[in-house]
């Protein structure tokens, strides 16, 4: 059984609702009959049904087949719109006329179907650039309470190491943040153990991580981490959290033993790895999916009220399988 394989045996039956607002691209239409076969999600998809139906056809797809699982929403004349805007104002304080402005928008409406219980996960990216995903999702989807810093993680499936739950590991922020402050790291280090408990079903072990071990070196990037390991113990104190450490530390049980004085339940067990900043954390994953041959999966959006996820420009459909199927377990973690 390969990774995708694994995580497709853990959802649990095909209610959940992932609205893709790009709905017309030939990739999400041929994923989505694929998950609508598959009994793994009800795909919603945006855009005229006139536009939808003869893209489907022009692939030699038929969505009338798929009635049952797969919905095509016209969202620039939807009826939504206007209860979509006023509900939005209502809550926010936004102008109407300008929350109905943004929701017409594919990006927006899908957004607004997720706030307001419409979809249970957002996907989208396949065409739009990761900085208007992450600007929809936040501004209509809104924070976790809490939470002022959108993030991004990534699952490795590395076939040469494993932890105790097997070969994936969580690496966080490959995406979104480039220099985070302690303050933003902290927020990247609380969501990501949030993600992995909800997708993976996992206990996290977060380790985070440095150049330095415990002090082993001085910097004020050393001290960056620092800060923020104090601030993820003041408001999560139950987390499984250590730091700063380098990444041997975090990973080997014999360099753990060596280089970390006191006793810890992370050194040497991580399942979550928090990297200092973005350069490092993207060069590392990257690394090791050359290097050794592992699979990566995402970077998967985290910090919002509710399931988004960004998909490369160049995403294939394999990679619209695994985020959506990923999507829907992170959706589902959410309501347990």
């Amino acid at each position: 059984m390969n990774y995708v394989d694994e995580l497709k045996s853990k959802i649990k039956g095909n209610s959940t609702r992932i609205v893709f607002p790009e709905g017309t691209d030939n990739r999400i239409i041929s994923a989505s009959v694929m998950l609508a076969k598959e009994g793994l999600c009800k795909p919603i998809l945006l855009d005229s049904s006139n536009s939808v139906n003869e893209t489907a056809k022009n692939l030699g797809i038929d969505l009338s087949k798929y009635s049952d699982s797969i919905s095509v929403v016209d969202s620039s004349n939807s009826e939504k719109i206007d209860e979509y805007a006023k509900r939005y104002s209502s809550e926010t304080g936004f102008p109407e006329a300008a929350a109905k402005v943004l929701i017409k928008k594919p990006l927006g409406f899908a957004a607004a179907m997720a706030r307001f219980d419409d979809a249970d996960a957002f996907v989208g990216g396949a065409i739009s650039k990761t900085s208007d995903i992450i600007q929809n999702c936040r501004q209509i989807i809104g924070m976790e309470k809490g939470i002022n810093t959108p993030s991004s993680f990534m699952i490795m499936n590395t076939p040469h190491y494993a932890v105790e739950e097997g070969n994936a590991i969580v690496f966080a922020d490959p995406g979104v943040n480039a220099n985070p402050t302690a303050e933003q790291l902290a927020e990247i280090t609380i969501t990501s153990a949030r993600s992995t408990k909800r997708m993976l079903g996992w206990e996290p072990r977060v380790a985070m991580l440095s150049f330095s071990t415990k002090g082993s070196a001085k910097h004020t990037d050393v001290d960056k981490v620092i800060e923020a390991l104090k601030i993820v113990r003041e408001r999560e104190p139950d987390l499984l959290v250590d730091g700063e450490m380098q990444v041997d530390a975090a990973l080997v049980p014999m360099v753990a033993n060596i280089k970390i004085p006191e006793e810890t339940k992370v050194g040497g067990r991580a399942n979550v790895l928090i990297f200092p900043d973005l350069d490092a954390s993207n060069i590392a994953f990257k690394l090791v999916k050359i290097f050794g041959e592992a699979g990566a999966f995402g970077p998967f959006l985290q910090g919002f009220n509710k399931t988004a996820s960004d998909l490369s420009r160049g995403c294939t459909i394999d990679d619209v399988l695994g985020v959506s199927i990923m999507a829907v377990l992170e959706a589902q973690g959410r309501k347990k």
